[in-house]
């Protein structure tokens, strides 16, 4: 499986975060899988000093228990996955652009190896270029003669488009 980077993680978080405010049971690997060893030392510090406060003071009732700070796990959890989820909001930009930079970075590569080798096959500068161009198609990236192409609709999915449009045109008619 593959490692998950910044801008799955904060998805991930708040799915999480959710059942846990919804009261769902998660396992605690699930748990400590989306957290960074920061957060994780910060959530057992959390913890570790809580079951001090309970060694240290006693409680009858949920009141007292409140009064005195008392917190489940769950609250624990929750805390730490709301840290998370705002450290990964403030990163998630930053991933975002280096996904497109090296989109881009990418894009350059596969056009001027492809160019590069037409050339050196002995062919035009202009059938070099398509060739390059028609590489970053298949690479599923934007050509760079700035021709727009539909390579991710399948024969099917062209026909179904055809077919809504001739009865969108029926339906206009009647």
């Amino acid at each position: 499986m593959p490692k998950l980077d910044i801008t799955h993680i904060a998805e991930r978080l708040q799915e999480r975060l959710t059942d846990l405010k919804a009261g769902r049971e998660i396992a605690a690997r699930e748990i400590r899988a989306l957290l960074n060893d920061e957060q994780l030392t910060a959530m057992d510090a959390a913890w570790a000093e809580q079951q001090e406060l309970r060694k240290k003071k006693k409680a009858r009732t949920k009141e007292v228990e409140l009064a005195l700070g008392w917190k489940t796990k769950r609250d624990i959890h929750i805390k730490a996955y709301e840290n998370a989820l705002n450290e990964a909001g403030d990163l998630q930009v930053g991933a975002w652009q280096k996904k497109l930079s090296d989109a881009e970075i990418r894009q350059v590569r596969i056009y001027f190896e492809s160019y590069g080798k037409a050339i050196d096959d002995g062919k035009a500068p202009n059938v070099a270029k398509n060739i390059a161009n028609n590489d970053l198609t298949r690479a599923g990236l934007k050509r760079l003669d700035g021709k727009e192409t539909v390579s991710w609709l399948s024969k099917r999915d062209k026909e179904v488009n055809e077919m809504e449009d001739a009865l969108r045109e029926m339906l206009k008619k009647k």
